[in-house]
């Protein structure tokens, strides 16, 4: 078994989750310790800018400004985050095998063959002398496939022996939201859905400054205005067969500014719950529970309104099944560490359309 760390600084941009695993690459022996960083209102600015900074880029190595800026933001947090990590856990640095440093999407154009996370990963492994793996989704959109999601050979682990029959989906809720539809050991099928936490993120952060709806309370509040609810799943998004993915501005605003702030963050939620139950429409069979992770998890509102639309299918957060669903994405990176390092497959045909399953991520040394 390899000790690993894996690293997220995901689409919501309000923080770094670092967490420990111990793995073989097929199963998880042991979940160790987990450190959440969350982002100043500075930082998010800094990581905001290369975002729109970026979306004119061409060259996926390229570093105006404000992409550099962000990179060594990105690079100094991680590496202070797993440094914290560590000194939790009570280990030393060279008792871990590998780190899993997924860095910060700031551009995701798979049809343009295009995908950017920024951080140093060369850096970082210099600095902590522990290996790193990173750029996980380069290989993937260079073969033509989707490069997102990646996580779901680490969930189909998580299910691996449970005692509950099938089939199961996991819901991803972070900036974007994405499915892992599980059955057994066959392959797993997964795609974003459309829009996560994003959309409601915006509306908090540019009428009351504040970077999330606590818990879903506004929404709770709020009237969802279906004729938008119904006009936002025109999108042509929704029309595309899977494998598909997103790029966080697709879905980052949408026209709600006639709306008061409860009534547009429950429109956002419809929205984005709706476009989640859209997902049965490409499943082979009717799934049987539901499990859902990420930020959206801690959003009252929206876990009340899939148990709502998905029923009679039995649906609980992470917690309920006794994962943590903050760590999940962090610990599915350290996952795919030790299967890059082996040589494993890290996606597959059914998850982001790459023609065979292949493996991927760039290993560097200290």
């Amino acid at each position: 078994m390899a000790v690993a760390i894996g690293t997220m600084s995901g689409t919501s941009m309000d923080g770094v989750d670092v967490a420990l695993i111990e793995t073989d690459g097929e199963t998880v022996s042991r979940f160790g310790a987990y450190v959440s960083r969350a982002y100043t209102p500075t930082e998010r600015h800094i990581l905001r800018s290369a975002v729109t900074a970026a979306q004119d880029l061409i060259d996926r190595a390229a570093r105006p400004p404000a992409l550099a800026e962000a990179e060594k933001l990105v690079t100094e947090t991680h590496l202070k985050a797993i440094d914290a990590l560590i000194q939790q856990a009570g280990i030393h640095h060279h008792e871990v095998d590998v780190v899993g440093f997924h860095g910060q999407t700031v551009l995701h154009r798979p049809e343009r063959r295009l995908t950017v996370q920024i951080g140093d990963g060369p850096l970082l492994a210099k600095r902590l002398h522990i290996p790193v793996v990173y750029d996980f989704r380069a290989a993937d959109v260079a073969a033509g496939g989707q490069g997102a999601p990646l996580v779901p050979v680490f969930h189909r682990a998580l299910l691996r022996g449970s005692p509950e029959a099938g089939p199961v989906v996991v819901i991803n809720i972070g900036g974007v939201a994405n499915v892992t539809y599980i059955d057994g050991e066959e392959e797993p099928i997964a795609f974003d859905t459309g829009p996560g936490n994003a959309p409601m993120d915006e509306l908090m952060m540019s009428r009351s400054g504040k970077p999330m709806d606590e818990g879903g309370a506004l929404a709770a509040a709020g009237k969802a205005d279906e004729a938008l609810v119904a006009a936002a799943l025109q999108h042509s998004f929704f029309k595309l067969p899977p494998p598909k993915s997103l790029d966080r501005a697709d879905f980052a605003r949408f026209d709600l500014n006639t709306l008061s702030l409860p009534d547009a963050l429950a429109t956002a939620a419809g929205i984005i719950v709706s476009s989640i139950v859209l997902s049965k429409q490409h499943f082979p069979k009717e799934p049987k529970r539901w499990i859902i992770a990420g930020g959206g998890a801690r959003n009252l509102t929206l876990v009340k309104m899939l148990r709502e639309k998905l029923a009679p299918a039995k649906v609980q957060t992470a917690e309920e099944v006794g994962w943590r669903s903050s760590a999940i994405e962090a610990q599915g990176f350290a996952f795919l560490a030790v299967r890059s390092l082996q040589g494993l497959a890290l996606s597959f045909p059914k998850t982001t359309g790459v023609p065979t399953p292949m493996t991927g991520g760039v290993l560097v040394s200290p």
